[in-house]
């Protein structure tokens, strides 16, 4: 008897162009968060932020599905069949409806933020909340349905990538405010109050993005040979200075430190650093969860 061996070199089948799917909605659903604390939740503090923080909810989720458009080829009638053809048991169904409903009702809540109408601010601002978290959450979802990678398959992804987009989404508007206060307004005076605060719900959330990985990882290192083979994937093989280092120390632990010491929190050197730090670690974070969760082969 002889024994064919085929030379077939093993693939992922997603890409980066998802994790920057990931990355844009997780930053929209994430300003979009913030521009509803003051006319949603009625923390005036936060006003100063929340028409651009709708601006940049909108104009981030227009882009995110380019990304997955890209990926899969561009074919608009499988899009179409999404809303012909809707699947109950497919998270995906879910996903393209969301992913209308979302910008549509934030180009209606912006509107009405524009023309001064408080009221209807308020209500549209109200029902984006769900519809924020359920479009990022839902991408964490899809990956938690990936049963057979063990990575991916945690009812905490969604939590863990609705986080990483509060974490990420506010960083972003930490920048944005710095910028337009300093170049785009009459005074050239930035809002230290609102920074302050931004930071200060930063670092806390930072606090519970870092526990979330730490869950994960320590039920993977403790559980099935398969999921204890990928967490030492990460931690110690070859995505271990993605994962350790740029995700987690560069884009978390570093910028905690940063906005939690009072003296480095109200420095903008530091602050801008620790935003762009987080940012990078968070997209860092993207693309280890979809390429390191399936680049082990499956046994």
């Amino acid at each position: 008897m002889g024994k064919v061996v085929f030379d077939v070199q093993y693939q992922t089948t997603l890409a980066f162009l998802i994790s920057y799917y990931f990355y844009c909605t997780g930053l929209s659903a994430g300003s979009f968060m913030i521009s509803t604390l003051s006319y949603g939740f009625g923390f005036k503090k936060f006003k100063p932020a929340s028409k651009m923080g709708v601006v940049a909810a909108v104009l981030l989720l227009l882009l995110a599905p380019q990304f997955l458009l890209m990926q899969v080829g561009w074919p608009i009638k499988s899009v179409w069949n999404h809303f012909v053809y809707f699947n109950p048991m497919s998270a995906m169904s879910y996903g393209a409806f969301l992913l209308m409903l979302y910008p549509l009702n934030s180009i209606i809540y912006g509107i009405f933020m524009f023309k001064g109408n408080m009221k209807m601010t308020k209500i549209f601002g109200l029902i984006g909340i769900p519809l924020a978290l359920a479009v990022h959450g839902y991408t964490g979802w899809i990956l938690a349905l990936g049963v057979a990678r063990d990575y991916w398959n945690t009812g905490l992804m969604p939590i863990v990538f609705l986080f990483s987009a509060m974490v990420s989404g506010i960083s972003m508007m930490i920048l944005l405010i710095i910028i337009r206060d300093r170049f785009f307004t009459k005074e050239k005076v930035i809002n230290h109050d609102l920074i302050d605060s931004l930071a200060k719900i930063l670092a806390w959330l930072l606090v519970v993005d870092l526990f979330l990985v730490f869950c994960d990882y320590s039920v993977l290192l403790y559980s099935k040979l398969e999921a204890q083979e990928v967490a030492h994937f990460m931690l110690f093989g070859k995505m271990s200075f993605w994962f350790v280092i740029v995700e987690n120390l560069i884009g978390k632990v570093i910028p905690m430190i940063i906005v939690f010491i009072p003296g480095m929190r109200r420095s903008y050197f530091w602050l801008i650093l620790a935003a762009l730090m987080n940012m990078a670690g968070i997209l860092a974070m993207r693309i280890v969860t979809v390429y390191g969760g399936q680049a082990l082969p499956l046994m």
